[in-house]
């Protein structure tokens, strides 16, 4: 579920766009310190991951399931909050599997 490269989620979340959306009260998202934390899980090999690192994947992909379930907006989706909050948790919806 999660399609962006490391390299990709850090770029993204460097962004203003990034930080303009989730739920955090004067403080860091719940989706952008997510989104930190899927980098470093992406960059560790899959045989050292600890119980937390999957577990905290399973909520990623739950979230993102979730998410996708409930539909973006009728009135465009690229620059949409629905799409950025996605984005935060390593999903872009406009992105080609390649």
């Amino acid at each position: 579920m999660v399609n962006l490269a490391p390299a990709e989620l850090e770029d993204w979340l460097s962004s203003e766009e990034s930080k303009s959306v989730g739920d955090g009260e004067g403080g860091e998202s719940t989706g952008h310190k997510s989104g930190r934390r899927i980098v470093e899980i992406k960059r560790t090999n899959k045989g050292e991951l600890t119980d937390d690192q999957w577990d905290h994947m399973a909520t990623v992909v739950g979230y993102i399931k979730r998410h996708l379930a409930q539909g973006g907006p009728d009135d465009g989706v690229e620059n949409s909050n629905w799409r950025y909050s996605l984005m935060n948790w390593g999903h872009d919806p406009l992105k080609k599997d390649s």
